[in-house]
């Protein structure tokens, strides 16, 4: 019920995921990221436990498939899929026997792409390809790759949720939006990225030098 992408900017070391569903809320199970380490998806018949665990293998310094190959070992691996791309070194995906429908995987030298119940199998592939064709901020180029996976035919059924992590440096995600549900979700996350963009430099900001961070100009700003 998911079509999801994750990368790495080896000009800026940002890493990020994207993903988009016909289930609700699906980036708060699925999403992961980590500065310095690396950005994983957890999805099919989901376990959001995975993520966080691939996470911590990647930063004990075992390589992206090392992490397939030591998960698959636990119980119920044959209804996940995992997405994973590493700060260094090459990312990988696992998909297991009992994905759901139609699925499909593409992995790129700095981005992977996976997907469950797809329209059709070459929807990642259309995914990544637009990720390499693209420049800019991650989280724009992560945007288009979702958007030219549901171009391509996305998931079989309508999409409801979507959502966006990106880290760099710090302990959290500088960007983390989501579309928890809606009839156009990935429309709408596009729309909330180009509202926080421009805002993003001030709040990192104020987290990190409080003292020369710009005013408040917003009401509720926080």
């Amino acid at each position: 019920m998911t079509m999801s992408i994750a990368a790495r900017c080896p000009l800026t070391g940002m890493l990020g995921v994207a993903v988009a569903s016909s289930s609700i809320a699906v980036a708060s199970r699925c999403a992961n990221v980590r500065a310095g380490v690396g950005a994983a998806l957890s999805q099919n018949v989901t376990d959001p436990s995975l993520g966080r665990r691939a996470l911590d293998l990647m930063e004990s310094g075992k390589s992206a498939q090392d992490v397939i190959e030591l998960l698959r070992e636990q119980s119920f691996m044959a209804w996940r899929q995992l997405v994973l791309v590493p700060t260094m070194g090459a990312p990988a995906v696992f998909s297991g026997d009992r994905t759901l429908g139609v699925s499909g995987e593409s992995i790129s030298r700095d981005c992977a792409a996976a997907g469950n119940l797809l329209a059709n199998p070459a929807v990642p592939a259309e995914m990544t390809q637009a990720f390499d064709n693209s420049r800019g901020h991650l989280a724009d180029r992560l945007l288009e790759a979702l958007c030219a996976g549901l171009k391509a035919g996305g998931e079989a059924s309508p999409l409801h949720a979507a959502g966006i992590q990106v880290a760099e440096k710090l302990s959290w995600p500088i960007v983390d939006l989501r579309v928890d549900w809606a009839d156009r979700p990935i429309e709408q996350l596009c729309s909330l990225w180009e509202l926080y963009q421009p805002q993003l430099d001030a709040y990192v900001q104020r987290a990190r030098f409080p003292d020369a961070a710009p005013a408040y100009g917003v009401a509720g700003d926080p």
